[in-house]
C-alpha cells in the first residue's frame, strides 16, 4: 500500500467528525489524526481506528503535529474561531456546515482567506452526488434553455436517522441547530449551485412534531434566485417517507432529480413519458468519500473545492435572511 501524501486533522469527532475520519481513511490518501478532549471517547475511536492519532486539544494536536489539511465538524459556533486559527499554521480546510452563524464571522474568514490562499472548501455534500451533477450539467449545456423555477421538497423521520437529536446541537438554533440550519442548508446550498445564488426569501416555519426540542422543523419558503428564477422550498423532519426532490421548470424541458428514487428525469415534449437516468443506490458512505476526494484534488491544485468559501457564504446568507424572514414576516433580501 503506498504510503499517505498528506496528514489531516480532523477537529471534532461526534458522529459526523467520525464519518469524516472513516472517510478520509478509506481514501487510502491521507493518515489522520483527531481531537477530542474526552478520553473514553478518544480510547473507543483508536481502538477501531489504531492508526489513527488522538490529541486532547487543538493547541495540543498543533503544538505537536505536522499537518497540511483539517476538516472542522465542531459545532457551528466554533468553525470560524477554529478555522482562523488553523489557517494561520498554513492548514487547507474543509469545514461543516453551516460554516457560521452571523455574516460578520463569514467576512472575517473571508478576509484572513485572502491573505493566507489556503484551499478552504465548505461541506455542503449534496454537489458530491454524482446524479445531481449530471442534471446540473445537462442545465449548464442550454439544451433546455433557460431555468425559470426550482421546486424543491424533502422530508424525513429525523428520530429514526438521528435518535441522538434531542442531546446534540440540533436543539438550539445557537449551536446550529433546527431545520433550516440543519437541512435546509443543504437544499439551499444545491439549488445555488444548480440555479444560482439567491436574492430574496420569504419564510415559514413551525415546530410542529419533535418532541425534546423547541426549535423548527417544518419550513416553507419561497424564493427568488438570479435572473429572475422562482423557488419554492419545502422540507420537515417528520414524516415517514424519507424523500428529496428537485424539479426544474425550463424554457424547453423539466429536469427532476429524485435523490430517494436514485435517479434524475427528462419531460422534453408534452404528453411524453420521462426519460429517466438511473444510478445504483448509493453506498453509506459513497458521498462523503467522493467529498474527501475531492477536497484532497483540491489541496493538491487539481480542481476547485465541490463548495468554495465563497458559495458557503452565500448559502449563510440564505440562512440569515430565512430566520429574519421567519421572525419579521417579510421578504429578506440575501444579496451582500
Amino acid at each position: 500500500m503506498p504510503q499517505p501524501s498528506h496528514h489531516l486533522l480532523i477537529v471534532g469527532v461526534g458522529s459526523i467528525g467520525l464519518r469524516h475520519l472513516r472517510c478520509f481513511l478509506a481514501s487510502e490518501r491521507t493518515a489522520i489524526s483527531f481531537v477530542e478532549p474526552r478520553k473514553e471517547v478518544c480510547d473507543s475511536i483508536l481502538a477501531d481506528y489504531p492508526t489513527a492519532c488522538g490529541y486532547a486539544s487543538l493547541e495540543e494536536a498543533l503544538e505537536q503535529g505536522e499537518f497540511d489539511g483539517a476538516v472542522i465538524a465542531t459545532p457551528a459556533p466554533m468553525h470560524v474561531p477554529q478555522a482562523l486559527q488553523l489557517l494561520e499554521h498554513g492548514l487547507h480546510l474543509l469545514i461543516e456546515k453551516p460554516l457560521s452563524l452571523d455574516l460578520a464571522s463569514a467576512a472575517a474568514l473571508t478576509t484572513a482567506a485572502e491573505r493566507l490562499k489556503s484551499v478552504i472548501g465548505v461541506a455542503y455534500v449534496y454537489r458530491a452526488n454524482p446524479l445531481l451533477s449530471q442534471m446540473r450539467d445537462a442545465l449548464l449545456s442550454g439544451a433546455y434553455g433557460k431555468p425559470l423555477e426550482l421546486i424543491a421538497y424533502g422530508g424525513q423521520n429525523f428520530p429514526t436517522y438521528r435518535p441522538a437529536y434531542r442531546d446534540t446541537y440540533y436543539r438550539d438554533h445557537a449551536s446550529g441547530g433546527g431545520a433550516i440550519q440543519d437541512a435546509l442548508t443543504h437544499v439551499f446550498n444545491a439549488a445555488e449551485w444548480l440555479i444560482g445564488d439567491m436574492q430574496k426569501i420569504v419564510v415559514d416555519a413551525e415546530h410542529l412534531v419533535l418532541d425534546g426540542v423547541d426549535v423548527e422543523d417544518t419550513v416553507h419558503a419561497l424564493a427568488r434566485h438570479a435572473n429572475g428564477v422562482m423557488a419554492n422550498y419545502t422540507l420537515n423532519q417528520h414524516q415517514a417517507a424519507n424523500e428529496m426532490t428537485f424539479t426544474i421548470v425550463c424554457e424547453r424541458g423539466v429536469l427532476r432529480w429524485e435523490s430517494h428514487l436514485h435517479r434524475w428525469r427528462i419531460a422534453s415534449e408534452p404528453d411524453a413519458p420521462w426519460k429517466d437516468i438511473q444510478h445504483e443506490p448509493l453506498q453509506r458512505d459513497e458521498l462523503f468519500l467522493r467529498q474527501a476526494n475531492s477536497f484532497l484534488d483540491a489541496m493538491e491544485g487539481k480542481s476547485p473545492p465541490l463548495c468554495s468559501l465563497a458559495d458557503g457564504v452565500s448559502t449563510l446568507r440564505a440562512n440569515v435572511a430565512a430566520f429574519d424572514s421567519w421572525r419579521s414576516g417579510v421578504w429578506r433580501s440575501t444579496t451582500p
